[in-house]
């Protein structure tokens, strides 16, 4: 782990110009720096980096953030890794701290494993291309598929020899561990001696996202009835398959910019695809799609396409990753090639630009193929039709985010049109499965939890899943104001409120008789307040960088929003042309101060009141009432009290 004082001081070195620079040409409008954004396709400039501010901003496509940020998004590195790079690139020598001995040992087995593999990758594409088996079989393959050298270097494909134990030996004399060169299957024991597992194959390494090697695929040549025609890495400590997609590495920066995936079955048909010029493509390398491997997509984009053989099979197994696909929120389309092809067959056949075309041309929405495909198997049979009815419910059901409830609808629309069924039935058939599944995840919470009952959250969610809303959706619409208060802190924490008193605008907030952490409903919002607030307590006033550089990247990347304030940017700039006073004066953060803090607090009183009036209206007691009435009294003095130093504010 890296210690604090490293990262203290790769952050005093930080130049956020200077690093987003290295990527994108940026020129100076301004205070800021504008350039074309990385992470989408614009011919129009909207990328925007503010120096003073320490964060970038697309207005085109959203993105925004840190120098860490955009190290992270753009290389698609860790948090960790991210630190290296820069740490590299100024010349500072990491401190880390101790790990426990277990943290320790599987971190050297990890690196052991990537070692290892590096030095197979770099042996293989050495056998490929300088030795004469190499050269006549494996070179020989490439070439027939059509692969150039240029490409043959770029996806580091190579040759194991054919023979007993070439690799092996050759590895074993280097000094590489036994173990765990049986761990990444590249070794195996054959009559008690270390043999080779991938002879007489070609090898395609299979990279992680930040170029790494995690383990190999080896095609077999020729026919042989009882060799499999793929082998691949075993899954061990850096290999997991249900993981990995072969080719993210050197498709991510295409799909960030053409803001979609294209995804197919097998290496040659990435490699293909890429050398042709399609290059925002990944394979599933022949399995079904799972979860995480969705996830690691939607990392990238929100849109995924699918190609497929035409035939059934390939029909088939489209279609088992439609469900997981759309319950992680991502638009899916289903592209079917003419039969007999593949994706590396056919872009070589009519070329990359007629392929587009034909991508383009041919996308079908996979909800709509689904059924289409499944009503032409169903017939008249009412049975079949039934329960492709009750199949396409569920399936929609799983579109429950807040974001996505307009494509439901549309969904449930179009769908009911197609089997001519009523479309208010449809919609209380996905509803019950929406609500069939809180439930089951609700009763499943509380069974851990050794409860027997059913929380106000899951009666919340199952009384939103009777109009169709998402549950998403019943969110308090309160924290714009909560997070206008962690901007004020952190832009005018330090700056003086009152000079009688010689106290800050963070002593105003600290000292007031409210505890805002409890007052406010979200839980970013909590923790940035509950550490500013212990910071505060031990005599430190934080500054907004600590919060921007925070080592919790999520975190890191809610406070570049918030701190994001186009409006703030403008109207000082108006003051310095024409000398003019605006609503951002020199003390205007007393004003926002003032109003956000009485928002809040009111808030607070507003739900004080409802409750007891709730209250007064239950009880038959007479002197309860009274101490109601009391309160009652007492509340409403301090809501027009607030409301009065409140000013603009305007409180719904």
């Amino acid at each position: 782990m890296i210690s604090q004082h490293s990262i203290q001081q790769i952050l005093s070195r930080i130049d956020i110009v200077e690093i987003v620079g290295s990527f994108v040409k940026l020129k100076k409008r301004g205070a800021n720096y504008l350039g074309l954004c990385p992470f989408h396709n614009e011919k129009s400039p909207s990328f925007t980096v503010s120096p003073s501010k320490e964060i970038y901003k697309c207005f085109g496509c959203g993105a925004s953030g840190n120098t860490i940020n955009f190290i992270m998004e753009h290389e698609k590195y860790s948090y960790v890794e991210a630190l290296r790079w820069l740490a590299q690139r100024y010349q500072i020598e990491l401190e880390e701290t101790e790990v426990s001995a277990e943290q320790k040992q599987q971190q050297l087995l990890a690196d052991s494993l990537y070692i290892i593999n590096n030095y197979a990758r770099e042996y293989f594409t050495d056998t490929l291309f300088n030795s004469e088996e190499g050269q006549n079989v494996g070179l020989s393959y490439f070439e027939e598929r059509g692969f150039t050298e240029e490409t043959i270097k770029k996806f580091q494909l190579g040759y194991c020899l054919n023979t007993f134990n070439s690799f092996a030996q050759s590895a074993l004399a280097k000094g590489y561990n036994l173990e765990y060169l049986q761990k990444t299957g590249l070794v195996t024991i054959r009559n008690e001696q270390p043999a080779d597992n991938y002879r007489g194959r070609v090898i395609f390494p299979i990279h992680n996202q930040s170029g790494k090697i995690l383990g190999f695929g080896a095609r077999i040549l020729g026919k042989h009835d009882r060799a499999p025609k793929y082998i691949n890495s075993p899954e061990n400590d850096i290999y997991v398959k249900s993981r990995v997609l072969y080719g993210t590495y050197f498709a991510r920066h295409s799909i960030d910019k053409l803001n979609e995936c294209l995804l197919v079955e097998g290496y040659t048909d990435v490699i293909s695809l890429h050398q042709a010029g399609v290059e925002n493509v990944v394979a599933s390398s022949g399995t079904s799609l799972t979860q995480d491997q969705l996830r690691l997509i939607k990392k990238y984009t929100n849109n995924l396409t699918i190609l497929y053989d035409g035939d059934s099979a390939g029909v088939k197994a489209a279609l088992r990753g439609l469900d997981m696909a759309v319950e992680e929120g991502l638009n899916v389309k289903l592209v079917l090639l003419p039969d007999k092809e593949d994706p590396d067959s056919y872009v070589q056949k009519i070329g990359a630009q007629a392929f587009r075309e034909f991508i383009e041309e041919n996308k079908k929405d996979f909800v709509l193929f689904k059924l289409q495909l499944s009503m032409q198997e169903a017939g008249s049979d009412s049975a079949k039709k039934s329960q492709l009815v009750n199949e396409i419910a569920e399936t929609i059901s799983k579109i429950d985010k807040a974001e996505d409830f307009t494509k439901q609808q549309d969904y449930i629309r179009q769908c009911s049109q197609l089997l001519n069924i009523d479309e208010q039935g449809l919609i209380q058939l996905v509803n019950k499965f929406i609500r069939d599944r809180l439930v089951k995840r609700e009763n499943a919470a509380l069974k851990n939890q050794g409860g027997d009952a059913l929380s106000e959250e899951a009666i919340a969610a199952m009384e939103a899943a009777e109009t169709g809303i998402s549950v998403d959706s019943l969110i308090s619409g309160h924290e714009r104001q909560e997070r206008e208060l962690v901007k004020i802190l952190l832009r005018f924490g330090d700056k003086p409120f009152s000079e009688e008193d010689n106290t800050t605008v963070a002593d105003y907030i600290f000292r007031l008789p409210y505890d805002f952490e409890a007052l406010a409903e979200s839980e970013l919002v909590k923790r940035i307040l509950r550490e500013y607030k212990q910071r505060y307590d031990s005599g430190e006033l934080l500054d907004r960088k600590w919060f921007l550089y925070h080592e919790d990247q999520q975190l890191s990347k809610e406070i570049a929003q918030i701190l994001e304030d186009k409006e703030a940017d403008l109207s000082m700039n108006w003051k310095e042309r024409f000398e003019i006073d605006t609503v951002y004066g020199d003390n205007a953060y007393l004003k926002d101060t003032i109003s956000t803090t009485n928002y809040l607090i009111l808030r607070k009183i507003k739900k004080l009141i409802y409750e007891n009036q709730e209250e007064a209206k239950k009880t038959s007691d007479i002197n309860q009432l009274m101490t109601c009435l009391e309160m009652q009294k007492h509340l409403n003095a301090l809501e027009r009290e607030l409301t009065n130093g409140m000013g603009t504010v305007i409180f719904k």
